[in-house]
């Protein structure tokens, strides 16, 4: 990187929790956070908030009479944007940019309103400035009453990370000194689960691991969707309170061989990782997050590109979505969370039902991975402050 691009705080609220020590305990613990909920006439599994987090979100919605007519994925942004800012010292005064996406945006509330028109056929007063994409960042800004730009995007599933992407961006080039970034995911509604149903990348079993992130040999496919949101707060230069400085960026999209895949050889990642890495060597890279989404294809053609690049001296690797499924355009970001807790402890989280990797040396530069529909991959080298 040009400059020091530093990470001076990061909150979430998740399945695993909303505070670090809580979020931290349940990486260390081999439990998932799956439960059935039914959609329609049947049960599916998903990974929901956890209940402390689901208290967060309805005293914030009750906070506000306006917010009472929001969807989850704005107050979710909401809750994890407040904490963020605050961890990094931000204050009132602090001018700063505003980068939030989703892949799926207002899903709950859309159809929600959805259904009241075709029951109707009139659409509610609310119903098109409380779904916009746009709805999340606007809102984020009004609570904390920044002044700065406020963007949102969807480039569905590596949203969070274009969002980092794009925060380093506008703090390059001068046009800022401080950016918010990161995604928020609310998808657990009976359309969104159909929607992955009809692909035939669901999970069907509720087994002990239902969701088999990381297999690599795998015979089914076991994605499970998960919800929340992931923040961080980005700063131009050296700061005392930096979390992690990031080292390195990559972005890649392929030409695509069909509408919801990436090649067999994850093209897009090669090239994102090798653009992030370009300044590392390679033996230096600690441990990489993965993307690993729990889909037969998905898994191993990102493992086959990092084989690609590192041959067999291997990374260790690790997902989160074995444990808290995936949550579209939070995903990345998550990714990022968990990547600098394993940094901060020096501990390395692995997939309880794969081949154990033992940690030989201090996690100090880690890799992180995203891919979403149209083969738009991201990369991000974090090293440690």
């Amino acid at each position: 990187m040009p400059q020091k691009i530093a990470i001076t705080a990061i909150a979430s609220i998740s399945p695993l929790g909303n505070n670090p020590k809580t979020i931290w305990e349940n990486y260390l613990s081999e439990q998932h956070c799956f439960t059935e909920r039914s959609f329609g006439n049947q049960k599916v599994l998903v990974a929901a908030l956890d209940l402390p987090s689901k208290e967060v979100i309805s005293e914030l919605r009750k906070s506000d009479p306006k917010y009472k007519s929001l969807d989850d994925s704005v107050l979710y942004a909401i809750a994890a944007s407040r904490e963020a800012v605050k961890n990094a010292g931000w204050n009132n005064d602090a001018a700063f940019g505003i980068n939030i996406g989703s892949s799926r945006g207002a899903t709950t509330l859309f159809e929600k309103h959805f259904e009241t028109f075709l029951a109707s056929g009139k659409a509610q007063t609310l119903a098109s400035p409380t779904t916009t994409l746009g709805n999340i960042s606007s809102w984020v800004a009004h609570d904390l009453q920044s002044e700065g730009p406020e963007i949102s995007h969807s480039i569905t599933c590596s949203t969070a990370l274009h969002a980092l992407l794009n925060g380093v961006a506008w703090l390059l080039a001068g046009m800022a000194d401080k950016f918010l970034v990161g995604g928020s995911e609310a998808p657990l509604t009976h359309f969104t689960i159909a929607q992955m149903q009809a692909m035939k990348i669901y999970a069907k079993e509720n087994t002990a691991f239902p969701n088999l992130a990381m297999d690599f040999e795998k015979s089914k496919n076991t994605m499970i969707l998960g919800e929340g949101a992931s923040i961080c707060c980005l700063e131009i230069g050296t700061e005392e309170n930096a979390l992690a400085y990031i080292e390195g960026i990559g972005y890649a999209t392929e030409i695509l061989e069909h509408n919801t895949s990436i090649s067999a050889e994850a093209d897009c990642f090669k090239k994102s990782m090798l653009m992030a890495l370009k300044n590392m060597p390679l033996e230096d890279v600690d441990v990489i997050v993965m993307h690993a989404p729990g889909t037969i294809k998905g898994d191993l053609s990102e493992y086959k590109a990092i084989q690609n690049i590192f041959g067999e001296k291997l990374p260790l690797l690790t997902t989160n979505k074995w444990k808290i499924g995936h949550t579209f355009g939070a995903s990345g970001m998550l990714g990022v969370e968990m990547a600098l807790l394993m940094m901060e402890h020096d501990v390395f989280i692995g997939v309880p039902f794969t081949k154990v990797q033992n940690q030989k040396k201090p996690i100090k530069n880690v890799l992180v991975n995203a891919v979403g529909f149209g083969g738009n991959a991201v990369s991000i080298l974090l090293e440690k402050a």
